[in-house]
């Protein structure tokens, strides 16, 4: 199943728009392992769960966020790439460029 959306990267104020699939999601983490990022989580019922880390591993189905330890009682998260998909989760990259990885509905 192959599963197609906006896919948009925010490079130094650029915007780039466009189709992605999951697998285009995982290469785009693959090629930004290490780095470090901030991620926004739907937390449930009306809450936005907003962590910083450095994207440490990624898997076929999930990538993993090794958290920060002053800021966060867990170690580590994972998410699924089809939570970005979704929405479920924003990443946002802080080294270098920052690069802004969400999905926009069509």
């Amino acid at each position: 199943m192959t599963y197609s959306f906006s896919f948009v990267i925010l490079r130094n104020s650029e915007v780039d728009t466009m189709g992605k699939t999951l697998s285009e999601i995982k290469k785009v983490l693959d090629s930004n392992l290490g780095k470090r990022l901030t991620l926004k989580a739907n937390g449930g019922r009306r809450k936005t769960i907003e962590r910083c880390g450095v994207l440490a591993q990624t898997y076929p189905s999930v990538f993993v966020v090794e958290l920060d330890q002053e800021e966060n009682a867990f170690e580590r998260v994972s998410y699924s790439y089809a939570d970005v998909l979704t929405e479920t989760v924003q990443l946002t990259f802080l080294d270098d460029e920052q690069v802004a990885i969400s999905s926009s509905h069509s």
